[in-house]
């Protein structure tokens, strides 16, 4: 299937979930709707790309409370950036048999210029993308206000992801 175009995310398999601390305990929490295209050949990496588009309002922390507070103004303001987004720049051999994706990442109105390590292997008729990426959430403004002082959350968040695509029929 790495040799087949673009591919379907299969969004039953895949997740994005996020890790954050609140006064040094991990809080975790996962995006419930997101779309990722990924066209991957790893015998042709220069014509591979990736881009996932995540439905902000659809972050769950567990309680509803939170989640309204975490849509809000102050955190993910969602009313006027209801999206966030990855999209590549580049996909080469990494460290270890990882890759190193590069491209720009979207939250809140800030773009980063970021690089994920992602793992990739085939699973029958899938493929399986896994990765981690650390950020500091200040540079994109998620946590305003009072919340800006990263004594009680803090200010690294790790993404991960494990996006499973399927040719396209």
């Amino acid at each position: 299937m790495a040799n087949s175009a673009w591919a379907q995310l299969d969004t039953g398999k895949s997740t994005i979930t996020i890790v954050a601390k609140q006064l040094g305990v991990a809080m975790n929490g996962k995006f419930k709707k997101f779309d990722a295209t990924i066209n991957f050949n790893p015998a042709q990496l220069p014509q591979s790309s990736a881009k996932l588009e995540i439905d902000m309002a659809t972050f769950d922390i567990g309680a509803e409370e939170y989640n309204s507070e975490v849509r809000g103004k102050d955190w993910f303001d969602t009313t006027k950036y209801p999206k966030a987004t990855f999209v590549s720049s580049s996909i080469k051999q990494g460290a270890a048999g990882k890759y190193d994706v590069a491209g720009k990442l979207t939250i809140k109105g800030k773009t980063q210029d970021v690089v994920v390590a992602a793992t990739y292997k085939q699973d029958g008729a899938s493929n399986v993308f896994d990765g981690v990426l650390p950020i500091k959430r200040n540079a994109f403004n998620v946590g305003e206000g009072d919340w800006k002082d990263t004594s009680v959350v803090a200010d690294e968040v790790v993404i991960k992801f494990h996006i499973v695509t399927v040719a396209k029929k």
